[in-house]
């Protein structure tokens, strides 16, 4: 039966409902948040209510797209979650190497080493002092997927360590694999390495793409038999949306079963619940009454939120 790895077990794919693609629920202490201030999200009880709401206003499930190291912390997770009644996805993998300091582990970590964390983080558990030492704390709570990201336009040789890493995680687990593109670009690239490694499309989850709102890259991107996870559309500020021209088009060509959306609100200033906004409950209220007046039906909804999360997210059989 197909399944999705939570931070609180594993569930069946239709029992995921709706789904967020892209988020940041917790954000510990760490050289990110040192780094940028404004990512600090550490605070259960205001993490807990901001869920809260997303529960009442019809949200089922996110998934949390901090890896190893960068201020994850699958404890606070995990309570956040049978708090709010909402599923959450957590990570393992590696981020880019500005949200590391220098010196730090994952500069000269071998391929081998990488795939053994991320195997080990699926499999058994994920550590509750997220990979900084100074011992290993294993929790119960597992990874749901693998995280990992490219910089701007092209990949770098770190990058390709990480992302081999990930295929070799990828075909020993079955866990999907959600990346990080910088501001929409290098997917093509992506997509062709994962390739090249043995990593089948449909395991394959691409964020950021409507920061680049060319739609004949995406119809490109698309192509490829690729998921696409759109995330910037509370932040246009102009009455004319390119993530929802985006969606309306794609979905329009065929191609509305492979794309999902989610906010990536990493910013205590996006969420209510910290005194700022529009909050969590944005694409299920303003944005989706938007696409609404656009044309979109309860069923371009239910794929968008329910069925491509449920199949996106959903381990595989290992090929090992």
């Amino acid at each position: 039966m197909s399944f999705l790895r939570t931070v609180n077990g594993d569930i069946a794919a239709d029992r995921i409902g709706v789904c967020y693609a892209h988020e940041h629920i917790v954000i510990e202490r760490s050289f990110v948040t040192q780094q940028y201030p404004e990512f600090l999200l550490d605070d259960v009880p205001s993490i807990a209510a901001e869920l809260t709401a997303f529960h009442h206003a019809g949200g089922r499930a996110v998934v949390d797209s901090m890896p190893c190291g960068g201020g994850r912390s699958v404890v606070k997770l995990a309570i956040v979650s049978r708090q709010s009644g909402v599923h959450i996805l957590c990570p393992t993998g590696v981020h880019l190497e500005q949200y590391y300091p220098h010196g730090h582990w994952t500069e000269g970590a071998a391929v081998a080493r990488l795939s053994s964390l991320f195997i080990d983080e699926i499999q058994l558990g994920i550590d509750a002092n997220d990979t900084n030492g100074p011992t290993l704390e294993r929790t119960g709570h597992r990874a749901g997927l693998i995280k990992v990201a490219s910089g701007l336009d092209t990949l770098r040789p770190r990058e390709f360590r990480i992302f081999e890493a990930a295929a070799i995680a990828h075909l020993a687990t079955g866990a999907p694999i959600l990346t990080h593109t910088e501001q929409g670009t290098a997917a093509l690239e992506q997509v062709a390495l994962f390739a090249k490694l043995g990593v089948d499309p449909s395991h394959i989850i691409l964020s950021h793409l409507d920061r680049k709102p060319d739609i004949g890259y995406h119809r490109e991107v698309l192509s490829t038999g690729v998921y696409l996870e759109y995330d910037h559309a509370f932040r246009w500020k102009t009455d004319n949306n390119p993530t929802r021209e985006l969606l309306v088009s794609l979905a329009g060509d065929g191609y509305l079963n492979q794309l999902m959306l989610g906010m990536d609100a990493a910013r205590s200033s996006y969420w209510r619940s910290f005194g700022g906004s529009p909050g969590l409950t944005f694409l299920l209220e303003t944005f989706s009454e938007q696409l609404r007046a656009a044309g979109w039906t309860e069923e371009h909804f239910i794929t968008i939120f329910c069925r491509n999360p449920s199949r996106a997210f959903a381990f595989t059989s290992p090929t090992w």
